[in-house]
């Protein structure tokens, strides 16, 4: 069962993310958890293998609210990273931080799991 603790483990700032969930405990665990289903980073990675920027930009948007709100801190920095650049639409290779970006996920999803 996902607990505070191993968010705190892994870096995220759950003081942030229970403050924005009203310290509701159960809440915020709800919502990290559901991040298990979420789609947006295969998304984003898609579209931007696909140089669609605009809909890579979409995604990362989507991903990086969600990551903020719960501050999810070691996976929010190179999603936030990735929406700058592909709100600029900037030309440049991604792969590093779309790698970062899902070697961060998959930590969190692996603690999502158990």
């Amino acid at each position: 069962m996902l607990t505070i603790e191993q968010l705190n483990e892994y870096g995220a700032n759950t003081k942030e993310g229970l403050e924005r969930c009203m310290n509701m405990p159960d809440f915020y665990l709800r919502l990290v958890g559901m991040l298990a289903k979420d789609e947006h980073l295969v998304q984003m990675k898609q579209a931007v293998e696909a140089g669609d920027l605009a809909a890579g930009f979409e995604a990362a948007h989507a991903l990086k609210g969600v990551l903020a709100n719960l501050a999810l801190t070691p996976v929010l920095k190179p999603v936030s990273e990735l929406t700058e650049h592909l709100r600029a639409r900037t030309e440049m290779d991604y792969t590093p931080l779309l790698a970062e970006a899902e070697t961060e996920m998959n930590k969190l999803l692996e603690i999502i799991k158990g």
